[in-house]
């Protein structure tokens, strides 16, 4: 029997990798068709993989009109065709990657559990069970892991913070929401590698004490919900969770809710809220959340790759970790390339290559041929950084020096075309639509800020932006500024007209 694998991810759908696997799937053949997740290399989806005696070897991106002359040339063999990509694991934007938290993405069948645990699943999982709360919060520690979604806040401090803190029940919040611009990690992951998450939020209710996670799923991401509620299915009919995790006197259970279109909700007071069935709207700090968090009790906040990075760490300890990256960002992250890019996808990398080598190495330039004329990294309230300053290394203290954020690793690219006093003015239009609405300067402010852009009042527009930096409830409105005053600055042509 011929294996041949076909993302089932909502990218590669998206570009018709359905009607691409029923079309391989009715040939002549013995075919057996693997619908795996995606290896993050969206600018080839469909991709189409060929188990073969050398490895798999791939063909993308696969069109239902290529099957014929794939098939013409022997594609199911192996062969040479003007798709053909050579073996998956020796693609270049592949190959010089370095893939922890993303192993086994592309790799395996997102709900066997069995391809998990056969490629190094619940090895952490299992160690974690021997350890004490202290020890597995001592090698998350010594890992240097800090929060991938955007605040960069070290994991083991906050997780120590809520071992500490007395209650008769405590609770782990995966932070699902991504709502960034050029953002798509979170959605890989969990559609290729669910169990993954599922791990790792074990592992970290194992380190609190706590006995309930639940992970806040943005609504526009329906495979994600699909996929999730089948691995914890799968999990509990394993034994993975439970009220005897793997035969033990542990127990953890995960459910999955669905947000209701807010962004704001991806802060996490505002989750909390929208979680507990209120309006999503930002709470006032202190007390913490992992103090007085979901429903009063003391409550882990982490966003997916957070917690899919915990296995790894579990299973290699925290120095194999901390071996990757630079300065006090440690380990890898991922990166996602989008916008008017060539080679748009998702690229794993420890901390420090630099914005251009990115951009160059991986991205391939403009989709236009045009010359890049600035970059977003950060999401949408993140600085626009202009070529000049491309050797900025990707870790988070050197963005944060030079005024930027780094973020949950989206990187936007747009070429020359692009008018940065529209991209600014976005910025503010952005928070008018998204504010929660409970504080003046993020509320009024992005609304007289667009405005005043309008207008051309610049200096007015400076003033603005001080006052919701300083003055704004959260990070919503702290955040507008950045890429307000990174455009104003590197482009002033721009604002002009």
């Amino acid at each position: 029997m011929i294996k041949v694998y076909i993302p089932r991810d909502t990218a590669a759908i998206s570009m018709g990798a359905d009607d691409v696997a029923k079309a391989i799937a009715s040939l002549p053949e013995d075919i057996h068709v693997i619908r795996n997740g995606t290896w993050g290399m969206t600018y080839l989806e469909p991709l189409v993989e060929v188990e073969t005696q050398k490895g798999r070897i791939a063909y993308g991106p696969v069109q239902v009109s290529d099957i014929p002359s794939l098939y013409k040339a022997g594609f199911l063999d192996g062969a040479d065709h003007e798709l053909c990509q050579g073996p998956t694991a020796e693609i270049d934007y592949l190959k010089n990657q370095e893939r922890l938290t993303f192993a086994r993405c592309g790799l395996v069948d997102p709900l066997s559990i069995d391809d998990y645990i056969k490629n190094g699943g619940f090895q952490g999982l299992k160690r974690a069970l021997k350890l004490s709360e202290k020890n597995i919060i001592d090698d998350v520690m010594t890992s240097g892991l800090r929060g991938r979604g955007g605040a960069a806040f070290p994991t083991g401090i906050k997780w120590n913070t809520v071992l500490e803190t007395e209650a008769d029940q405590k609770y782990i919040c995966c932070n699902a929401d991504e709502g960034d611009s050029g953002t798509f990690s979170d959605r890989i992951l969990m559609e290729s590698d669910p169990f993954c998450l599922i791990e790792g939020m074990i592992i970290a209710g194992l380190a609190v004490k706590a006995t309930k996670g639940y992970i806040y799923l943005r609504s526009e991401y329906p495979l994600c919900k699909v996929v999730l509620n089948d691995a914890i299915r799968t999990a509990k009919a394993q034994n993975y969770l439970g009220s005897s995790i793997c035969d033990s006197d542990k127990e953890f259970d995960i459910e999955v809710r669905i947000g209701a279109g807010s962004y704001v909700c991806g802060e996490e007071t505002a989750m909390l809220e929208s979680l507990e069935g209120k309006r999503g709207m930002v709470r006032a700090k202190p007390p913490l959340p992992a103090h007085v968090g979901l429903f009063g009790k003391p409550t882990v906040i982490n966003n997916v790759l957070s917690l899919a990075s915990i296995p790894i760490i579990l299973a290699k300890g925290g120095e194999y970790y901390k071996d990757f990256g630079i300065g006090r960002s440690r380990g890898t992250i991922a990166f996602q390339l989008a916008g008017n890019v060539k080679r748009g996808g998702l690229v794993e990398k420890a901390f420090g290559i630099t914005l251009g080598d990115m951009i160059d190495r991986y991205g391939g330039g403009t989709y236009s041929g045009k010359n890049i004329k600035a970059v977003q990294v950060g999401g949408p309230l993140g600085a626009y950084i202009p070529p000049e300053n491309f050797d900025l290394p990707l870790d988070y203290e050197a963005f944060s020096e030079a005024g930027a954020v780094l973020g949950h690793g989206g990187i936007v690219i747009f070429d020359e075309t692009a008018d940065m006093k529209e991209q600014a003015k976005f910025a503010f239009d952005f928070c008018a639509i998204e504010s929660c609405g409970k504080c003046t300067p993020c509320r009024i402010g992005s609304t007289r800020g667009s405005e005043q852009i309008e207008k051309g009042n610049l200096e007015l527009t400076e003033e603005l932006c001080d006052l919701m930096d300083t003055s704004s409830l959260c990070a919503m409105g702290g955040m507008t500024p950045i890429p307000v005053k990174s455009a104003m600055k590197h482009w002033p042509k721009d604002f002009e007209n």
